[in-house]
Order: structure tokens, then sequence, then C-alpha cells
């Protein structure tokens, strides 16, 4: 299991992070609501532990991008924001649970790690292609066994051109999948994204363009 503890009080922070260590719980630590998005975007974790009131970027920005940006972790917002409606905000924002500051660490533990066999039980079935497997529930992708590290765009832009299934997949389609339907077709994020992703996939070629059409593997 591998936890994300997203907290701007540095103390807390870190004892929070000890304790799971010695629970044999791997744990990150994020101090600002920008670095936990930046961790996130790159990490698969099974559970995010979240401030609320964080510097940067506010928690309730952070869990509702954690939320609607398909990521597989649960998010736990740890707050001394209590009162009912707080809860419900929380909870409405796309948090799976929801612990209030004081806290017994026993609880904690307990609610990290029933979050974190939801979160595997729910996950969606891997995908595989071409030597490639794409787990959707832990954001892993590895190439003939080999791990491959891709960014959230890039992870999102195989898992539409996996779930195609060989089929012919547009870019319009693949824009959609992993920014919007505002998405400049002009700004060239979407090639520059795949072009990483060929990179990162490595030898031989998987991703065929269709000039004017758009792209299958």
């Amino acid at each position: 299991m591998r936890v994300l503890v997203v907290e701007d009080e540095e103390e807390l922070a870190d004892a929070i992070a000890r304790g799971l260590r010695l629970h044999a719980i791997a744990v990150d630590v994020a101090y600002d609501g920008q670095e936990a998005l930046e961790l996130a975007a790159y990490v698969p974790y099974d559970v995010v532990v979240l401030d609320r009131d964080l510097p940067e970027v506010h928690g309730d920005q952070v869990c509702r991008e954690l939320a609607g940006g398909g990521a597989a972790g649960r998010v736990l917002m740890l707050t001394a924001a209590g009162r009912v409606r707080d809860r419900v905000d929380g909870l409405t924002l796309g948090a799976d649970d929801y612990l209030i500051k004081p806290f017994m660490f026993a609880e904690l533990v307990a609610r990290i790690r029933t979050l974190s066999r939801r979160s595997r039980r729910d996950g969606p079935a891997p995908l595989e292609r071409a030597g490639v497997l794409l787990d959707p529930g832990r954001r892993t992708v590895t190439r003939d066994g080999r791990p491959v590290a891709l960014n959230r765009k890039e992870f999102d832009v195989l898992h539409a051109l996996l779930r195609a299934e060989g089929r012919l997949v547009t870019s319009a389609e693949l824009r959609r999948s992993a920014w919007d339907e505002y998405a400049d077709a002009a700004s060239g994020v979407l090639r520059v994204t795949l072009t990483s992703l060929r990179r990162k996939l490595g030898a031989p070629p998987l991703i065929e363009n269709v000039p004017g059409r758009g792209y299958r593997l």
C-alpha cells in the first residue's frame, strides 16, 4: 500500500508519516496542494490523506482534481473543520472519507486500510495488448514486464488507445480523454504527449498515426 499525506503543518505531517511506516505502509509527504498534485500525477497512490486548509492550492481544489482526473486512489480528508456542513461539503467534492482532528491514530490506520481495500476491489480490470499491461485501478503500466512511468495525460491517452482494442481513435477523442472538450486542437499538446508516450514505451513502436484520421495501437 502507498499513501500520500498532504498536510502543511510539517511536524504533524512527519509524525503521521512515521506512524504509518511503523505499520508497514509506504508514505510520501506533501506540505502544500501544488506539491500534492504534482506527486499524484506520477505516483499511483492507494490513499491520499488530505488536509483542507493548504497553501498554494487549497485542499478542496486538490480533492476536486484528484476525484475528477481519474485518480484511482481514495481520498481521506483529515481536517479540524468538523461541522456537519463541512463533512458534507468534503464528501461532495469527491472525498471518500472524512476524519476530524484531533483523531486517534489507530482509527486513522483502520480507515486508510479500509479505503485501500475498497480501491483495489472497485478498480476496473487491467487492459493488455502487444505486451503493454495497463492497470487502471493502480494506474500502472508495464511493457513486456518493464515498468513504464507515465504522467497523468500520457496514461489517459494510452488508456484510451487500449480501450479501443486496435480500432482507430480520432485526435478529438484522445484530447477529450486526457483533457476536456475545450482542449485546443492547435495547441499541439496531444502531439507532444504522444511523442513522449512513444519514447517511454520504447521499441518497437506501437502507436500508429493514420494521417488526417487519428491513432491506433
